[in-house]
């Protein structure tokens, strides 16, 4: 199983517009794969959309989306509300939970960790000792590594009620010494956003 994480950068102000003119298409997509999430960003870069698709693997992506594009159901046309466009096709870790439909939100932090090349192993073997003590804190949606696109990228995203949620949960995570997994990381670079979910979205 692979998920392709599409970012689209907008247009300030052209977040409604570009929401308006997916709705009416998505049932028609729907029907070739499955939309795992598609959310807005709140905090870090804004004007972004990013929908989250899941395919069986590489191939079945390409040939799905070269028939809805041939039989005219997708994409949208809404190329004049773009700034830019970015995908990367991620591998979820062996214990990251599955995307399927779930209501932990309404804000979701996605944390982006750039890591050394050949990582991965290392840094999956510290996660999943550690992972299940602060998963009892707040949900875990997934853990990823990046295939195609930008390579050497650690991405997870955690669900919070609320702001202050997500405050008070890191702060005991660290006071307690729960998280992060302790140990050298490998990370060289990190990026956070915090996002909220369309109407749309299955996550949610």
């Amino acid at each position: 199983m692979i998920y392709e994480f599409r970012t689209y950068t907008l247009q300030p102000g052209k977040t409604a517009e570009f929401m308006k003119r997916w709705e009416p298409l998505l049932p028609k997509r729907l029907e070739r794969s499955r939309l795992a999430a598609l959310w807005t960003t709140e905090f870090g870069p804004l004007n972004q959309v990013i929908h989250v698709w899941e395919y069986k693997d590489v191939l079945a992506r390409t040939e799905i989306r070269a028939q809805a594009m041939k039989d005219g159901i997708w994409p949208p046309k809404t190329q004049d509300l773009l700034v830019d466009m970015k995908s990367d096709i991620m591998v979820p870790l062996p214990f990251s939970p599955a995307l399927t439909p779930s209501n932990h939100g309404p804000y979701f932090e996605m944390r982006t960790y750039q890591i050394k090349p050949g990582a991965a192993g290392e840094m999956a073997e510290r996660w999943k000792s550690h992972l299940p003590g602060r998963q009892k804190l707040s949900p875990l949606i997934g853990v990823f590594t990046s295939d195609i696109g930008q390579l050497n990228q650690w991405v997870h995203i955690w669900a919070y009620k609320s702001l202050d949620e997500r405050v008070a949960i890191r702060a005991k995570a660290k006071a307690e010494g729960i998280w992060p997994a302790p140990g050298q990381s490998p990370t060289t670079s990190q990026e956070s956003k915090l996002l909220v979910a369309s109407s749309m979205s299955p996550i949610k």
